[in-house]
């Protein structure tokens, strides 16, 4: 087990059956170099075969070897793996402790084996592992010297009787030095795994992030491309359609499917938009806009829009003036797409309630509820990570542009949900401001003109979650 110094920096972030593998064949290879150095001291004659010494540690090895052969048996069922490690770090201080009686007792250098299998632990179970080697580790050598210094257990025969003949204050001081130690390299190694661990995790992240980034540049890339290429022919056909439905001789059943052609154009154009704001967001340009008023405008526009002409209201309460730091455009945005999410999350007769409100402290908060089926906790960690979507005909973008716009604004994010009882969505937004009159909120068509009309319905446009 000792010899597993070489590989940690290889094991640490693998699986623990990867762990337990690799150890198991160190310690197999170990055992052989052991058994190896017993063949040496019995060639050179230091011991015969049929002395004490030997027999023990021929015994010890053989034992050690056939618990290698169970070791890998239960790594091979996959099962209890847990108890398996914590079982090999306690045998292993057991065979160490047998080396130790044989090499000197107290003052065996083989004492050093209890540490290394504190570093064992460490790369199997973390802090976790080191604590069960140091403990056991600790109680068989305090065991052992305790029985030899009692006379409970009687010196190999064929050992020289002074290394194991130690005085008081000997005995304390070798118990302090070798139990100091293991409780150092315990504290040592688990900090280092832990460590480590948080690291991996860390970089794992980066991985993420990384990928995400290169994502949303080959989806810059291609939003580039679709708005070239699919947003003059969507106005064109608009455009035609619209004509088309002004003519004198179209059936009701012509207007339908006039209809149908019109807003599935505006959710092809509503789709291109989102990405575009998503994977290529403008620098935002701050000034003192009237919250207020763009939470008016933008409730308003969904009254007029979809579902809010029909079966869901959409009901809004704000101050007259709330002067906030922030780019006009991108708060638009913000609003609009958490408005209009919280309606597609809706059913027929819900209502959505936008409030904005000020507390005693100046402190400025959006709030969006919807009384919809709510979003579950696994859901709700993933809810403005973009492309993740709970609904079959979602894309996951509109909550993601939401939360790269309150990133730049420096706007926190909080979701309340329930599975079935709806979501609430709180945005706070910073401090009131002095409002200067030459910076004010002024109404921005183009931003969202474009994606809801007036007979759309937004069933159709941008997805909610």
């Amino acid at each position: 087990m000792a010899f597993r110094l070489g590989i940690p920096d290889r094991l640490a972030g693998a699986p623990l059956p990867r762990r337990l593998a690799w150890l198991t064949g160190a310690r197999l290879l170990f055992l052989t170099v052991l058994l190896g150095l017993v063949g040496v001291f019995y060639l050179r004659g230091h011991f015969r075969f049929d002395s004490f010494t030997i027999r023990v540690a021929l015994v010890t090895l053989a034992v050690a070897f056939a618990l290698g052969g169970v070791y890998a048996a239960v790594l091979r069922s996959g099962q209890h793996l847990a108890f398996l490690a914590d079982a090999q770090l306690v045998l292993d201080q057991l065979t160490w402790t047998a080396i130790v009686y044989l090499s000197g007792g107290a003052s065996s250098g083989a004492t050093s084996f209890y540490g290394l299998s504190c570093l064992v632990g460490a790369i199997l179970t973390g802090l976790r592992g080191a604590g069960i080697a140091a403990f056991s580790g600790g109680l068989c050598y305090a065991a052992l010297v305790g029985a030899l210094q009692m006379g409970l257990l009687a010196s190999p025969p064929d050992q020289p009787a002074a290394l194991y003949v130690v005085s008081s204050s000997e005995l304390t001081y070798y118990l302090a030095v070798n139990l100091l130690v293991m409780v150092v390299v315990m504290l040592l190694a688990g900090y280092l795994a832990e460590r480590l661990r948080m690291t991996g995790g860390q970089l794992v992240e980066a991985e993420e992030r990384a990928e995400q980034a290169e994502r949303m540049a080959a989806l810059g890339r291609l939003a580039a491309g679709l708005a070239h290429e699919i947003r003059n022919p969507l106005g064109s056909i608009a455009g035609s359609i619209q004509l088309l439905r002004t003519g004198s001789g179209l059936s009701d059943e012509d207007r339908q499917l006039c209809g149908i052609v019109e807003r599935e154009a505006a959710r092809l154009n509503d789709l291109v938009t989102d990405m575009m704001d998503l994977s290529r967001p403008r620098k935002a340009v701050f000034s003192t806009v009237d919250a207020a008023a763009v939470v008016r405008e933008v409730v308003e526009l969904t009254r007029r829009s979809g579902r809010g002409v029909s079966d869901v209201e959409v009901v809004c309460t704000a101050p007259e003036h709330v002067p906030v730091r922030a780019d006009s455009a991108q708060l638009r945005q913000l609003i609009w797409n958490l408005v209009r999410n919280a309606v597609q999350a809706s059913i027929a007769g819900d209502s959505v309630f936008v409030t904005l409100v000020v507390d005693d402290t100046g402190r400025v908060e959006l709030g969006v509820k919807d009384e919809g089926i709510g979003i579950d906790e696994p859901a709700k960690a993933r809810l403005f990570d973009a492309f993740f979507t709970t609904r079959s005909q979602g894309t996951g973008v509109g909550l993601a542009v939401v939360k790269s716009i309150a990133d730049e604004h420096g706007f926190v994010i909080e979701v309340d949900s329930e599975e079935g009882h709806g979501a609430t969505f709180r945005v706070a937004m910073g401090q009131l401001v002095e409002q200067d009159a030459a910076e004010s909120a002024e109404p921005a068509a183009s931003d969202l003109g474009d994606r809801a009309e007036p007979d759309a319905d937004p069933a159709t446009e941008s997805e909610p979650i």
